[in-house]
């Protein structure tokens, strides 16, 4: 019984000791979706399924969907007050209220100039980071003024992944990884070493490489592979110091002891 003990232990709960974080599992829960979005500070689920936006409330139940507007490139839940969905083939912003109700929708092919849009992330109450692939540069957008406020020097590369809160913008392309201030200027880089994913949580990134999680403290800028079960990652993010990982059917919790 011991043993069995000592067992389950060993497997719930995995250190990573160099950043002094350990990952307790907490659930393990059973979710029909193409791609697991995000769970609130409430414990709110935001999904996508056949290009249907999703919020899950216990036993509540809403959706979005803009057949016109075809398939949902990025959902951003970062304020559930706004949440923004990005259409990329029509290059399309629509922003929803938290009842998933329309609040506005920016066409960028409407706009002078016209932008193209491959990637966005959020601001603040009226603003999104974009990223215009014309200009090569990332914008913090304006989409009640329909204007830039700032924008950044051209990035060279390829851009991946963007991610955001209230202050930074972190940029992924595929030869570096950006620190963006909220004016547009890059506070740091480093070389991208094959991340492909990259998600924020207290200004700390965790960065996913060939189905392997890493960590960045907002310390330093050393990144470190995790010790976590080995799991298909479909997708993965971090609320309320819990870090979920999604494999396609399951989505797997576990608590951040320390961060």
């Amino acid at each position: 019984m011991n043993a069995i003990k000592f067992l389950f232990f060993f497997i719930s709960i995995f250190v990573f000791s160099q950043e002094n974080i350990e990952f307790k599992h907490v659930s393990t829960e059973k979710i029909e979706a193409d791609q697991m979005i995000g769970i609130d500070n409430f414990g709110v689920q935001y999904y996508i399924a056949n290009s249907v936006f999703y919020k899950k409330d216990g036993d509540k139940l809403i959706n979005y969907s803009n057949v016109q507007l075809g398939e949902i490139s990025t959902a951003k839940i970062f304020n559930p007050l706004k949440i923004s969905l990005f259409y990329r083939d029509f290059n399309t912003v629509v922003v929803l209220d938290n009842r998933l109700a329309e609040i506005t929708k920016i066409d960028f092919n409407t706009l002078d100039p016209l932008r193209q849009v491959t990637h966005i992330s959020f601001f603040n109450d009226n603003t999104i980071w974009i990223y215009n692939q014309d200009t090569q540069q990332l914008e913090v957008f304006d989409y009640i003024a329909l204007k830039s406020k700032e924008e950044s020097l051209p990035i060279t590369g390829s851009v991946i992944d963007l991610a955001s809160n209230y202050n930074n913008c972190w940029l992924l392309t595929d030869a570096q990884l950006y620190t963006f201030s909220y004016f547009g200027s890059v506070i740091s880089k480093q070389h991208n070493t094959g991340f492909t994913q990259l998600e924020e949580n207290n200004d700390n990134l965790f960065l996913l490489k060939k189905n392997t999680l890493y960590f960045k403290s907002k310390k330093g800028q050393e990144i470190k592979q995790l010790n976590l079960p080995e799991l298909l990652i479909k997708q993965f993010f971090v609320t309320n110091e819990s870090l979920y990982i999604y494999d396609g059917e399951n989505l797997y919790q576990y608590q951040l002891i320390n961060q």
